[in-house]
């Protein structure tokens, strides 16, 4: 299940806040940012437009908290990758591979939900775009440590191609389906990956 789309939680034991975030991360991944409004997403939280603008002040600022908290669940994956394999940097590498490549071609994905509210929201100025925008940079920053810490003579390249062919097999995987291009998603970085570090 992507970080977007946690199922909202027992609403008689969450708070309002949390269940305001839980619905409107939810709906904004499956239908889109735009096309959902407070009033559903108050409605899907069990509660109102009262309760929801006393958290926060604007459906600006609801979408921008949606994807901190999308994204600090998303950021996890490092700390997951070294506990899983701990000092063996090419190892956490492929599993990286191998982990983004089964969630994009899962069915039910609908891609990256801050790419996809990066496409929704080109205002420079909306809040949420520094939220995109630092946890962009910071995966791309992780991976190219990641890269670097593996072997790779030029980590920065290595990222940039494995990050660039990630974010395209997402596009692929919504417009031709999880058994089109994106399937191809391991065996492509793989043959990157060898490539780029040196036989061991």
């Amino acid at each position: 299940m992507h970080p977007a789309e946690q199922m909202p939680s027992d609403p008689k034991r969450v708070p309002p806040r949390q269940r305001i975030l839980e619905a409107a991360s939810a709906l904004f991944y499956r239908h889109g940012i735009r096309a959902v409004g407070v009033e559903a997403v108050a409605e899907a939280a069990g509660t109102n437009k009262m309760t929801l603008y006393r958290h926060f002040p604007s459906k600006d600022e609801l979408v921008a908290e949606c994807l901190r908290g999308i994204a600090a669940r998303a950021e996890a994956i490092w700390a997951e990758l070294e506990r899983a394999h701990p000092g063996d940097y090419r190892a956490q590498l492929r599993a990286w591979l191998a982990a983004v490549a089964a969630n994009c071609t899962s069915s039910d994905q609908r891609g990256c939900a801050l790419a996809n509210a990066a496409i929704e929201l080109p205002e420079k100025d909306h809040p949420a775009r520094r939220v995109i925008e630092t946890f962009k940079a910071g995966q791309r920053a992780a991976l190219v440590r990641l890269c670097r810490d593996a072997g790779a003579a030029d980590p920065q390249l290595l990222a940039d191609e494995l990050f660039l062919l990630l974010e395209g097999a997402r596009v692929c995987a919504q417009s031709l389906g999880p058994t089109g291009p994106a399937t191809g998603l391991v065996r492509m970085g793989e043959t990157i990956i060898a490539a780029h570090l040196p036989t061991a």
